[in-house]
């Protein structure tokens, strides 16, 4: 007989039912995933609203229950049939992955990446993004006549962050508790000349300065480890390091260092992809190309993308089957899922939206600053903002109070709060949004 749990669960004990097998130190609420619309979270043991600033930390596009993915029968069908049954996507076709590919495609996958490859988790994107970059080179090393089980390395920045997996362990390095004491590789670090300040001539010659450190730094790597060095990594913005600002001219002359030495630019775009930073990819306002990249968060499914480069071998892993790939290669109700938001982004002009009301978001954080002494270094592209305060203790306290009153906000790097709100964003709930982080700031001031 089929043995029934008398002891419902509730949302009034969900965290004291999670607590007996899990470390459940999150946030108080319970979210409440049928009231929760659009840029509110609502806790389903008060009823109380949030306001959403952080997304589920930036991979939630379109907010809750955009009526485009909540109201569409025809959608829940597609969804629930992508979902009863968990298919195997590398090898076993279906209409849904192919009406997904082609959405795709069409709306967000840039022609200078045609190469695709899709896997569950952000970390494991970046990861692969990496075994691409290690075949290639040890087969441009097989050709020169070099053994091709050499020990190769992935270049990569100071206050990175790049997931928690094996090979991402080694080249994540913004919080030391993240990735202590797991084993981790001696591959080459530099320095992240990052142009977070107001722009006057100080500050940028300082910021030229330290890119001069940082090629300086890469290129007696290269010299030292010739043949070894696969890739530099890189995110165009680094999210959880502390939104930490590159130049174009920077990106473009690592690029140019790493072609000169036979290695790949490899662009971690987990975070900033899908169009918060006013434009698909973040790279393509920066108007430097990547060879490789990888994606996730608002994807849903994530994956990497790839070039033309790639094809200087002609044997790379996406011309050989199981180089790259895993089990399910993502899950198809994830495909289903992002094939409608992809749909409700194009329809609804929201990467526009985004850069629009980015330039709104910004002006205000500047207002922020000219009023609040402890509000400095305001940044952003887009809708993907941030600003720093005097310190970490001071930042926690300002997050904890906006969430006391109803705003979801979160820090990042040392003393930064940053902007994670929807796409489909409004001046008038940022604006909500904004007088509660006032308020907090103006008890720290």
């Amino acid at each position: 007989m089929l043995q029934v749990n008398t002891e419902a669960i509730t949302a009034a004990n969900v965290h004291d039912s999670l607590k007996r097998h899990l470390l459940v130190d999150g946030m108080p609420m319970v979210l409440d995933t049928r009231e929760s619309r659009g840029a509110y979270l609502v806790d389903e043991t008060t009823g109380k609203k949030h306001i959403d600033f952080f997304t589920f930390y930036a991979s939630n596009p379109l907010g809750m229950n955009h009526p485009r993915l909540a109201d569409d029968g025809e959608f829940h069908g597609r969804l629930l049939d992508a979902a009863i049954n968990k298919v195997a996507n590398p090898d076993v076709y279906t209409v849904h992955k192919a009406r997904f590919v082609d959405t795709f495609s069409r709306v967000g996958i840039p022609a200078h990446l045609p190469y695709t490859f899709f896997i569950s988790g952000g970390a494991l994107a970046v990861e692969n993004a990496l075994k691409v970059a290690f075949d290639w080179k040890a087969r441009k090393n097989m050709l020169k006549g070099l053994d091709g089980e050499r020990n190769l390395q992935a270049m990569h920045l100071r206050q990175a962050f790049h997931g928690r997996s094996g090979y991402t362990l080694s080249i994540t390095n913004t919080e030391p508790m993240k990735v202590a004491y797991f084993p981790k590789f001696d591959w080459p670090r530099i320095l992240n000349p990052k142009c977070n300040k107001p722009s006057t001539p100080e500050n940028l010659a300082e910021v030229e300065k330290a890119e001069e450190e940082s090629l300086a730094q890469a290129k007696q790597y290269f010299a030292e480890r010739p043949d070894d060095i696969a890739c530099v990594i890189a995110e165009p913005i680094q999210g959880e390091g502390g939104d930490n600002h590159f130049r174009p001219e920077y990106l473009q002359r690592l690029k140019d260092l790493a072609h000169e030495n036979d290695a790949l630019l490899v662009f971690d775009e987990v975070q900033t992809g899908v169009g918060l930073t006013g434009s698909f990819w973040a790279h393509q306002q920066l108007g430097v190309t990547p060879d490789v990249m990888a994606f996730g968060k608002k994807t849903q499914v994530c994956g990497v993308l790839a070039g033309g480069r790639l094809d200087e071998i002609d044997d790379h892993v996406f011309k050989v089957s199981s180089r790259i790939s895993s089990t399910w290669g993502g899950h198809l109700a994830d495909m289903v899922r992002f094939e409608r938001i992809l749909e409700v982004i194009e329809e609804e002009n929201l990467v526009q939206h985004a850069a629009d009301t980015g330039v709104y978001l910004l002006e205000q954080i500047r207002g922020l600053a000219e009023n609040l002494p402890i509000v400095a270094n305001p940044r952003g592209r887009g809708l993907f903002c941030a600003f720093d305060l005097p310190s970490r203790e001071v930042r926690d306290r300002v997050t904890g109070k906006c969430y006391d009153r109803g705003l979801a906000i979160l820090g990042c790097g040392p003393e930064s709060i940053r902007f994670r709100p929807p796409l489909t964003i409004t001046r008038e709930v940022l604006d909500e949004g904004l007088a509660i982080l006032t308020q907090a700031l103006e008890e720290e001031a």
